[in-house]
């Protein structure tokens, strides 16, 4: 075998680490960030809608943008990734810098170049940029996808930073252009480098055919019924913690950098399980993260001073980025046929982007105008606990599902130690 193969391969490997990172950091940025655009909204650019009308802003971006694997699943595994990767990446770009032309209290324009065009240029992005990592790591498979998920949390410990100094100084439209500047630097990274070494699945696998064969998989089943639950609580925080903050008498500096605080402990979140992911499980380590970020949600109910924040901040940035790192992991891990993983991922992810269509508007209608703010964070405190269970279910199922296959592998071997005997 010619030494140049493995050596283009591994160098390859290598490179879709940087590519990977940059396309999930800019196709995720606007949801961790998403608290700070809800606080300048409803605060400043948009101060005659409601708080519910803004976070339907963040909540149909973060919609299509997971939801939108339904439909880029089965493309990539179709072997459309670079239709998708090039289109997704355009449509970012030109959403951005029409965001950045939108006018004060214009609900409808923001709506469309953030909420629509970004959502649908995330959406063909998004699922791709993590699946192609499967082509090219089998081993360590969680660790690159938990390495390539950790961008997220570094474009959105800068983008607040950038973001936040910027708005007063500078003005909205030219602090968007910026940032959009430099996010489509990074999307032609993403264009250059980025490239499937697979073929395409053989034959087309429906959606509509798929969906019984996946119902009657119990463990999957649960899988995407916690992480949807989960889903509709898990933003809450996200969203609200900067406004929270200020609303609670705290300093507008420190609230600002509420969101660089638990987005920087995301960051570590979502680096650190990829290490031990192979020893602990990823089944075990999603679900202990959500039973973590469920309490933390509660506590949300208490937070009154500058200790409580930081607290929150570090403890559920790290458990929200370790959830949402072991999320495409997780689905992997389930998938038998690597041949049908898009299909499954992009099912799978459209029933957790309805979830989260549905959490921030309703958080958005229990807050009202006056700030109540236990009532969100009971709402979203329940349903992640429901998630948690949903999940806790499934670490169960796995774990029965493993030994039934072991028992049979083992019963196998011995069928065929009988009959080489027997011969």
């Amino acid at each position: 075998m010619s030494l140049t193969a493995p050596l283009k391969e591994g160098i390859d490997c290598f490179t879709h680490f940087p590519a990977s990172l940059a396309g999930i950091d800019m196709g995720n940025t606007v949801r961790p960030t998403g608290g700070l655009n809800m606080d300048f909204y409803t605060r400043d650019y948009l101060s005659n809608s409601s708080s519910s009308s803004i976070a339907w802003i963040g909540s149909i971006n973060a919609f299509i943008l997971i939801s939108g694997g339904l439909i880029s699943g089965p493309l990539f595994d179709r072997g459309y990734f670079r239709t998708l990767v090039y289109g997704g990446c355009l449509i970012q770009s030109f959403s951005l810098f029409m965001l950045s032309l939108c006018k004060r209290q214009q609900y409808y324009q923001i709506f469309l170049a953030q909420g629509l065009g970004l959502g649908i240029g995330f959406g063909m992005v998004y699922l791709p940029s993590i699946a192609v990592l499967s082509h090219y790591f089998r081993r360590r498979r969680a660790l690159a996808m938990t390495i390539a998920a950790s961008g997220s949390s570094l474009g959105a410990t800068v983008h607040p930073i950038m973001l936040n100094n910027t708005f007063d100084k500078l003005g909205f439209g030219n602090a968007v252009r910026a940032s959009a500047g430099m996010i489509s630097a990074l999307l032609l990274v993403v264009c250059l480098i980025m490239h499937p070494r697979l073929p395409p699945a053989a034959g087309r696998r429906s959606v509509l055919r798929a969906v019984p064969r996946f119902a009657r998989d119990g463990v999957y089943v649960f899988a995407v019924l916690g992480m949807a639950f989960y889903n509709i609580g898990f933003y809450f925080v996200l969203f609200y913690l900067q406004l929270d903050s200020i609303t609670h008498g705290i300093s507008q500096t420190l609230s600002f950098y509420s969101l660089v605080i638990m987005n920087g402990a995301s960051f570590f979140g979502r680096l650190s399980p990829g290490f031990f992911a192979h020893k602990l499980g990823v089944v075990n380590i999603i679900c202990a993260s959500a039973g973590v970020g469920t309490v933390l949600i509660f506590c949300v109910i208490a937070l009154k001073t500058v200790a409580s924040v930081v607290t929150i901040g570090v403890l559920y940035g790290y458990s929200v980025g370790i959830f949402v790192t072991m999320m495409a992991p997780l689905l992997t891990v389930l998938t038998d046929d690597m041949g049908e993983l898009g299909l499954r991922m992009g099912l799978g992810f459209s029933v957790v982007g309805i979830a989260g269509l549905i959490g921030p508007p309703i958080n958005g209608a229990l807050l009202t105008s006056r700030y109540i703010w236990w009532k969100p964070a009971l709402f979203s405190g329940i349903m992640a606990l429901v998630g948690f269970g949903f999940l806790l279910a499934t670490v169960f199922a796995f774990r029965r599902k493993m030994r039934v296959r072991r028992e049979g592998e083992i019963g196998k071997s011995e069928t065929r130690n009988e009959e080489k005997g027997a011969a």
